[in-house]
């Protein structure tokens, strides 16, 4: 008995000693983490109004304005495709899919030289006007540099796996001002230390260049009265039946670039920012990441039939920037269609129900966390990183009712989540 009790108690030693090393490297992964994220966000800050004062600059040019910025973000998306094949094909998209693919052992972790192609290609892609978040990125980098933590350390693949996940999260947390969703999302019981530690960290860091406010400014909102929940439930079978087209149309878009793979990335590339340049000349307002437009989609007020087209072109621009196989991620521009969603919804509600007194802004916050959870299956993250985003804590009990039904009408319908439809899609070899 007296050596079984020595092996436990080596066992528990060896168990509490990792812990304890994870406990340290954590915070400093998420820390670096969060730095590269900050930096990254202000960089896409500076992007975006460099954008802008071009084209406004250009549109006193005419037609050769024109040119000049359809030829520069053609240029700029296809030297970012350019990036991510020559020197990180791990780069492409989102970087989410192949982080989940990473911690389940499927592919390698991605290796230092990631970090800058990612950060570069990501500035020049959605800098150019490409629909693309800036959390994926995020996520990938600090991944990426979490795993790079473990290996300096020399941690065995089981302790630099949970610093992976843990600095994947504190992406996350960094790209939207949100620590517990960040935890959240790679949140398992083995790795909810790391995971908190890694977020808590980053999010220290990143406030400390971006400020402490949410992403988005929205007015005090009232709790809801028991009468308006059948109608956020059917917001929510409305924003799951749409993300299961934006699905399809997504992976569907996918396939048809991979029937040009005759032609090289680049030019796929230039095409699309070419095409985005088009777009950003004629409404500069409905190009790049889009928080400006959820950030007007959450004051309200919106008129029908403006806010439909918007939100049908900024369905189509999420899914060609997509395929332009450059690093950017989904969450944001999906976040923008929720909340776009929302209010579309809610001012058809209030013609149809005058008596309720509707407040629109509630449906737009509603709308992201249920469309979040129609298109990535993920509710409890799609809650809490709408609620931390938009400080609408009194939202919570409308948001778990269309998140059900959010939840349950792809389900219904066969309809894989995003991530998991793209690991596979990547799985063979397309």
């Amino acid at each position: 008995m007296k050596p079984q009790s020595n092996m436990a108690t080596g066992k528990r030693g060896t168990r509490f000693g990792s812990l304890l090393v994870l406990a340290i490297l954590a915070p400093v992964a998420g820390a670096a983490a969060g730095l590269v994220g900050a930096i990254f966000r202000l960089t896409l800050a500076e992007a975006d109004r460099f954008r802008t004062s071009v084209i406004a600059a250009n549109h006193e040019h005419g037609l050769i304005g024109l040119v000049v910025v359809i030829g520069g973000c053609a240029a700029a998306v296809a030297f970012a495709a350019w990036l991510v094949r020559r020197f990180s094909p791990y780069a492409s998209g989102s970087g989410i899919p192949h982080v989940e693919a990473a911690l389940s052992e499927e592919v390698p972790p991605a290796p230092p030289g990631l970090v800058p192609v990612k950060f570069v290609g990501g500035v020049l892609a959605i800098g150019s006007g490409l629909a693309l978040g800036r959390e994926g990125p995020s996520v990938q980098m600090g991944a990426a540099i979490a795993h790079v933590v473990g290996a300096v350390f020399r941690r065995g693949w089981a302790d630099r796996r949970v610093l992976l996940a843990a600095g994947a999260g504190a992406g996350l947390a960094t790209a939207f001002n949100a620590p517990i969703a960040g935890a959240v999302f790679v949140l398992e019981e083995h790795i909810a230390i790391a995971a908190l530690g890694a977020s808590a960290a980053a999010i220290a860091v990143a406030r400390a260049l971006l400020g402490a406010a949410p992403d988005f400014s929205v007015e005090p909102l009232a709790y809801m009265g028991v009468r308006t929940w059948p109608l956020f439930v059917a917001l929510g079978a409305a924003a799951g039946l749409v993300a299961t087209f934006y699905n399809a149309a997504l992976l569907g878009i996918l396939a048809a670039m991979d029937r040009l793979d005759h032609w090289p990335v680049e030019l796929r590339g230039a095409v699309i920012g070419a095409t985005v340049g088009a777009l950003g000349w004629l409404a500069p307002g409905l190009v790049g990441g889009g928080d400006d437009i959820t950030q007007h989609a959450l004051a309200g007020g919106a008129m029908i039939v403006p806010l439909m087209l918007a939100f049908v072109l900024r369905f189509a621009l999420g899914a060609v920037s997509y395929a332009a196989a450059t690093p950017g991620g989904l969450f944001a521009p999906l976040l923008v269609l929720g909340a776009q969603l929302g209010l579309l919804f809610a001012v058809l509600c209030r013609l149809a129900f005058p008596e309720l007194g509707l407040d629109p802004p509630a449906f737009a916050v509603v709308g992201m966390a249920a469309f979040f959870t129609g298109l990535v299956q993920a509710p409890v993250t799609g809650i809490v990183l709408v609620i931390e985003m938009t400080a609408s804590f009194t939202m919570l009990l409308p948001m778990i009712a269309a998140c059900f039904a959010a939840m349950l009408v792809p389900n219904l319908l066969n309809s894989a989540p995003i991530y998991d439809a793209l690991r596979e899609r990547s799985r063979r070899g397309q």
